[in-house]
């Protein structure tokens, strides 16, 4: 199982929307196939693995890192192929969250007569598709928010100026982060400021995230640098026809999402990402944004690259959030992961 987790991890990068799978098929204690789910539309981990393992595979056992699917979507039902095949047992790591698979894959496996077990290092399997099982189970996709600051948690000079706070290391493992998620969120204030790409660079991949701006009034301008490449989806408060019609001729889809105080309901958008299939949201937003999805309680981890430096009270924060009424409200975090990248520190964490 733990080789089937590693070759899952392969689809890292690729897999979206669908969840990265593995599978392992074993005989006389050897392995005789293998594969992964590489692309959605392309045929599943327990199809690659079958293929290699051929007519070897009858009688042999079968370690896959997601429940093999029972419905036909883009390709034909896992489960059947492993019936056909005949295989003497099928271990799944975790049981699928999607309500047209969940349980059913491996019910039909039992029913043929394979032996079926679920479970086993399920906590690895589901950390590896997080996104995925949020997105299913909640209706959310994982929201990372990304940070970048000096010691005393600052962001930007008050003139604005931030490049470059982390150097190389640090930014080249934002471009892995990047291409990991489905989408990149970030608000109107960073795209009039830095005018950014939002896009991967210098990582391999076979897709550019979809990027997403909070834009309550459509100030985002027709020829802004994030409407280059991938897909840009535009999330507006104020419905404005002429500001919209310009913004979609440059390829832009606008969602008009109206929430309070005329900003974009962020919660809806969420939901809306969700349906569009984005299992891992990435942020790379101001103190505003990045504080309003902390507050709202939708942010679930957050990545933050600390550089050796001081930038000074004046320096603009890391979020804007109102203060607790008291300590017992404090919003706590819990650290789950620490390196070193070059000179600068990532420091990864999750809602307590």
């Amino acid at each position: 199982m733990a080789r089937a987790l590693q070759l899952a991890a392969r689809g890292l990068y690729t897999t979206s929307p669908n969840p990265r799978v593995g599978c392992v098929i074993v005989k006389d204690g050897k392995i005789i196939g293998e594969g992964w789910h590489q692309k959605a539309g392309e045929p599943h981990a327990e199809i690659h693995a079958l293929m290699q393992a051929g007519m070897a595979s009858q009688g042999a056992a079968v370690y896959v890192s997601l429940e093999p699917c029972a419905h036909h979507g883009r390709t034909p039902p896992c489960a059947d192929a492993l019936i056909g095949a005949g295989v003497a047992r099928v271990v799944a790591a975790a049981e699928d969250p999607n309500p047209r698979v969940s349980g059913q894959g491996l019910a039909r496996i039992k029913a043929a007569g394979i032996e079926v077990r679920s479970g086993l290092m399920e906590a690895q399997a589901r950390e590896l598709n997080e996104g995925f099982f949020k997105r299913m189970v909640l209706g959310h996709p994982l929201v990372r928010i990304k940070t970048a600051s000096s010691l005393d948690g600052k962001t930007a000079l008050s003139s604005g100026e931030s490049k470059w706070i982390t150097g190389e290391s640090a930014r080249a493992d934002v471009h892995r982060l990047r291409a990991r998620s489905c989408a990149i969120l970030t608000g109107i204030e960073t795209v009039l400021a830095d005018n950014p790409q939002m896009n991967v660079r210098g990582v391999e991949t076979v897709r550019q995230p979809m990027k997403v701006v909070v834009d309550s009034c459509l100030r985002t301008p027709a020829d802004a640098a994030v409407l280059q490449g991938a897909k840009t989806l535009i999330a507006c408060a104020a419905p404005d026809a002429k500001k919209a019609a310009a913004l979609e001729a440059a390829g832009a889809e606008i969602l008009c999402l109206p929430g309070a105080d005329g900003k974009v309901d962020l919660n809806a958008l969420l939901s809306r990402l969700a349906q569009k299939g984005v299992n891992e949201l990435m942020t790379e937003a101001g103190p505003r944004l990045n504080g309003a999805l902390i507050a709202a309680g939708l942010a679930d981890e957050w990545v933050q690259y600390v550089a050796p430096c001081l930038l000074g009270a004046a320096a603009r924060p890391l979020f804007e959030l109102n203060e607790p009424a008291s300590m017992q409200q404090r919003l706590n975090w819990k650290l789950v992961d620490q390196r070193m990248l070059g000179a600068d520190l990532r420091l990864t964490w999750r809602k307590a």
